[in-house]
C-alpha cells in the first residue's frame, strides 16, 4: 500500500522548510531509511530519511518549494501502483518568501546572476547542476549562479570553495596600485555605496531566538577563573598516545567537566514551563559551532556517561557535518545545557545569550599561561575564565556561584574525570 511522506518537524519552533533537492526520482527504489530529499530549515540542510521501502511514485512538491510541517511531499509504494492526485494538499512556491525573478534576460557566461535553484521553477526538472547542499546554500544568499562555477568535487560537482573562490573573484577590487607606486598595496575600493544582503533563514532565525531570550528571560551572569595547569599537562600526555583525528581538545574537557557537574545542579539542567521547573533526566551538552551564515549548537547526549574520547569524536563528526550542511536531526536537538567556546580566537572573557528553552549557558574564554601569585610568588600559571549565563526564575546567584565551584574541582583535578 502507498505511503505518504510528510515534511518533517524537525525542531520544537519548526513551521516549515524548503525541499531544496530530490535525491530517490520517481521510479527509483527505496528502502527505509535511504536519504530520500535534502530540506533546509532555519537551522541547516538536512537528508531526509525515507520511512517506507518501496518505489518512489511521485513527487508532490517541486524542488525550490517552502512546505508546511507535516503537509505531504512524496508517496512511496509498490511499483505499478495508482496514487490518487495529491495536488490537492501538495504546497505552493511561496511567491512572498524569495525576490520574484527578474524578466526573461540572456544570462552572462561571466557575471554571477540568480542562484541555480530558482531557475525553471515551474517544469519541476531536477537541475543538471551537481553541487553540493551547502554549495547551494551559499550561492543562493549571496545570488551566485552556479552553471557559472566549475566544480572541482567529484564528478565536476560544485563544493564549498568553488562558491567561496566565486565570491571572492567577484568581490575583487574596482582599482588596483601599479607595482611602483608609494601608496601601500593594503587600500582597497574607494567605492562608498552600501551593499545589502538579505539574511540568510538561519541568520533570521538566530535573530528571533535570542531576541525572545533577552526580552523574555532574566538573565545573571557569574564568572569564575579556573587553574588549567593540570588540565592543559594530562591533555598533552593524553594527546600523545592519540592519532592527529582523534586529539583531545580542552572544549572535550570541559564538557565533560559541566556534564558531571550538572548531575549535582538540577536547577541548571532544566527549564520552566508555566509555574514549573522541569529537571531534565539526561545530560545533553549543545556545544556551539561556527558555521556559514552564522552557528549552530550540536548535542553531546548523556555526555555525563561517556568518556571524553568518545565527546571528543562526536564532537569532530558532528561539526563537520554541521559545517557540510549535512547536519542529521538528532546532532541538533535535544540539549539540555549549552557552551559557548571562543578561546580559540584568543578572548578573556564574554557572556552568552540563554537559549531557550533551557536555564543557562556557559561562555568559556582563552586558556592562556599568565602571571599569577601563588603563595606569595609570582610565578607563570594557566589561567582561563569562564561566565554561567542563568534564568533567574530557575535558579539564583549563589547556585550558579556553586556550581562554578564545584566545576573548578573537576578542571583543576581532570583525573577525576578518567576514573
Amino acid at each position: 500500500m502507498a505511503e505518504t511522506i510528510n515534511m518533517p518537524k524537525l525542531g520544537f519552533d519548526m513551521a516549515e522548510g524548503m525541499l531544496v533537492r530530490w535525491v530517490k526520482q520517481v521510479g527509483e527504489e527505496i528502502n527505509k531509511g535511504d536519504v530520500l530529499a535534502e530540506i533546509e530549515t532555519d537551522k541547516a540542510t538536512v537528508e531526509v530519511e525515507s520511512p517506507a521501502s518501496g518505489v518512489v511514485l511521485q513527487h508532490i512538491v517541486e524542488q525550490g518549494t517552502v512546505v508546511p510541517v507535516n503537509a505531504p511531499i512524496a508517496v512511496v509504494g509498490v511499483k505499478g501502483e495508482i496514487v490518487s492526485d495529491q495536488s490537492s494538499v501538495s504546497s505552493k512556491k511561496v511567491a512572498d518568501e524569495k525576490p520574484l525573478p527578474a524578466k526573461p534576460t540572456p544570462a552572462p557566461t561571466t557575471q554571477a546572476v540568480a542562484p541555480a535553484e530558482s531557475s525553471s521553477p515551474v517544469s519541476g526538472q531536477p537541475s543538471v547542476i551537481k553541487a553540493s547542499p551547502l554549495a547551494r546554500k551559499i550561492a543562493r544568499d549571496n545570488n551566485i549562479n552556479l552553471a557559472s562555477i566549475q566544480g572541482t568535487g567529484p564528478g565536476g560537482r560544485v563544493v564549498r570553495k568553488d562558491v567561496e573562490a566565486a565570491l571572492t573573484s567577484n568581490r575583487s577590487p574596482v582599482t588596483s596600485v601599479p607595482p611602483a607606486s608609494p601608496i601601500p598595496s593594503y587600500q582597497l575600493s574607494t567605492s562608498t555605496e552600501d551593499k545589502t544582503i538579505p539574511a540568510t533563514k538561519l541568520r533570521q532565525a538566530i535573530g528571533r531566538r535570542l531576541v525572545e531570550s533577552k526580552q523574555t528571560v532574566p538573565h545573571f551572569y557569574v564568572t569564575h577563573e579556573f587553574k588549567m595547569g593540570a588540565l592543559m599537562d594530562i591533555r598533552k600526555q593524553a594527546n600523545a598516545f592519540l592519532p592527529d583525528h582523534e586529539k583531545l581538545s580542552v572544549n572535550d574537557f570541559i564538557v565533560k567537566a559541566v556534564a558531571l557537574v550538572l548531575r549535582q545542579f538540577l536547577n541548571l539542567n532544566a527549564t520552566i514551563r508555566g509555574n514549573e521547573i522541569i529537571q531534565f533526566g539526561h545530560v545533553n551538552v549543545g556545544v556551539a559551532v561556527t558555521v556559514p551564515g552564522g552557528l549552530m549548537t550540536v548535542v553531546v547526549r548523556d555526555a555525563d556517561a561517556k568518556p571524553l574520547r568518545q565527546i571528543s569524536g562526536e564532537i569532530k563528526a558532528m561539526a563537520a557535518r554541521a559545517r557540510e550542511g549535512k547536519v542529521k536531526p538528532e546532532d541538533v536537538e535535544g540539549s539540555t545545557f549549552s557552551t559557548s567556546n571562543l578561546g580559540m580566537y584568543d578572548v578573556e572573557e564574554f557572556i552568552a545569550i540563554i537559549n531557550p528553552p533551557e536555564a543557562a549557558i556557559l561562555a568559556i574564554g582563552s586558556a592562556k599561561e599568565t602571571p599569577v601569585v601563588e603563595n606569595g610568588e609570582i610565578k607563570i600559571g594557566w589561567r582561563m575564565k569562564a561566565t554561567i549565563s542563568v534564568d533567574h526564575r530557575v535558579s539564583d546567584g549563589a547556585e550558579a556561584a556553586q556550581f562554578m565551584q564545584k566545576l573548578a574541582e573537576f578542571l583543576e583535578n581532570p583525573v577525576r574525570m578518567l576514573v
